[in-house]
């Protein structure tokens, strides 16, 4: 039995599913609103929710794609039973999600958000060329036009930023320096591009695509600012062996096997910018006729 970690509607998950569907492959599909309680029959452990049960040794593989599954933590009216009880529960929920993730998996709920900084310097270690960056409280340091900023989170969605609509955080050219210090913010150096790459990691295999964004100044800077009068070019593309053979030692030292990657390319220079455990795969697969979610299917 396959278990589907995900969110509802996501369309990468529901295109998986129809290829499990044709394959005959078994699956449970878990998604965000679900709350499990865990319970026990015979010696062997199993999970159980408003929608789905099932034992924890009936799960022959695992795919995280979002989302997360979420415990019932019982409450107690003494204090101190209710602190011991809770590091309880913490510890059995530890050893249910390792159990899982012990599985043939594709990603993991524990380490689909990483921090940005520490993917860099590890890309550098791992010999990939990254854009110089820097922390900094003011723009003392900047060159305008020359530098760009960007978030450090994993999600650049702001949820309903306004009462009609959420924002979405780009990144963008600094053109004019600020006068007031500010948060400690991100700053890179601005890379004129050839042109921008996507890649998909799956377990030592990977699919890229060229992205022909830098002559449209809507998506120059930042190609999910998307045209959707007049897209951008995407084609199919095959890094340098040298280059993908840096990517798997840097997807081996973050424990992630499986993850989307973004390149620019500049002469004979290809700039690492970020890794996204669970980033979007869809136009991938469909731009360059990839079939990822077959790709997905078949692994599971």
């Amino acid at each position: 039995m396959i278990l589907i970690i995900t969110k509802k509607n996501d369309i990468s998950t529901l295109e998986v599913m129809k290829w499990l569907n044709r394959m005959d492959k078994p699956y449970i599909v878990i998604q965000e609103d679900e709350v499990f309680e865990i319970r026990i029959l015979e010696k062997r452990l199993y999970l159980e929710s408003q929608r789905n049960v099932f034992f924890i040794d009936d799960i022959s593989s695992v795919w995280y794609r979002r989302g997360g599954i979420q415990f019932v933590r019982k409450q107690y009216d003494n204090l101190s039973v209710n602190i011991h009880m809770n590091e309880a529960q913490h510890w059995l929920e530890d050893y249910v999600m390792n159990a899982l993730e012990s599985k043939k998996h594709i990603s993991k709920q524990r380490n689909s958000h990483v921090n940005k900084l520490l993917v860099l310097e590890k890309a550098q270690n791992a010999g990939l060329d990254v854009p110089a960056f820097y922390l900094a409280k003011n723009t003392e340091d900047v060159t305008p036009g020359k530098t760009i900023t960007k978030s450090i989170t994993g999600n650049v969605i702001l949820e309903c930023i306004d009462s009609e609509s959420d924002g979405i955080m780009y990144t963008s050219v600094i053109d004019e320096k600020e006068s007031d210090d500010f948060f400690i913010s991100f700053f890179q150096e601005k890379i004129e591009k050839d042109f921008e790459i996507r890649s998909f990691y799956l377990d030592g295999r990977i699919w890229s695509m060229a992205i022909f964004s830098q002559n449209d100044e809507q998506t120059k800077t930042d190609f999910r600012k998307y045209n959707t009068e007049n897209p951008n070019r995407n084609v199919p593309y095959k890094l340098p062996d040298h280059i993908e053979e840096k990517m798997i030692e840097l997807m081996q030292v973050l424990d992630l096997n499986c993850g989307s990657l973004d390149f620019i390319k500049t002469g004979d220079t290809y700039y690492f910018l970020e890794v996204n455990p669970v980033g979007q795969f869809g136009n991938i697969s469909f731009d360059c006729n990839y079939m990822l979610e077959k790709e997905i299917a078949d692994y599971l």
